[in-house]
């Protein structure tokens, strides 16, 4: 048996129930990933990080194929500019390469911010700190597990 990615490991401590899957090849797209997981693409949480400025990151949860809404993320942090964190910075950062990114088990702790879509499904799946791997869990248990969230409307 192999070893818990590092996401598992983490929910694994904070006794937040959940299941890892393994995809079967490579992924290719966010509507592959989540036919292979039985899940609809708004199940699969993305964790785009954003850089505000040196040495200051901000991850944002993001429900499937929404797609962020600068202007309203810039006012939400109050900066007149923010950009999305370059492959270098997310590994730095999180630890985690892109694709496999996840808040939990970071390199770095961060705040973190949720859209609220992230919530609407029963069950969602997110990074699991490996690429190919996800973790699956109820969006309750999610909740439960990010703690001490920012959740707002973030997405167009």
């Amino acid at each position: 048996m192999s070893q818990l990615p590092p996401v598992s490991a983490a929910l694994t401590a904070l006794n937040i129930p959940h299941r890892v899957f393994r995809h079967p090849g490579p992924v290719h797209s966010l509507e592959q990933a989540a036919a292979e997981r039985g899940q609809q693409p708004e199940q699969v949480v993305r964790s785009i990080l954003f850089r505000l400025g040196e040495g200051n990151y901000r991850m944002v949860l993001v429900a499937g194929p929404a797609q962020i809404s600068w202007p309203t993320l810039r006012r939400h942090l109050g900066v007149s500019r923010v950009t999305m964190a370059t492959p270098d910075e997310v590994l730095a950062v999180t630890g985690y390469q892109i694709g496999a990114v996840s808040p939990f088990g970071l390199a770095t702790p961060l705040p973190i911010l949720a859209d609220e879509n992230v919530f609407a499904p029963d069950e969602v799946s997110i990074g699991s700190g490996e690429r190919g791997v996800t973790v699956i869990l109820s969006s309750e248990a999610l909740r439960q597990a990010l703690g001490d969230v920012e959740i707002g409307r973030f997405c167009e």
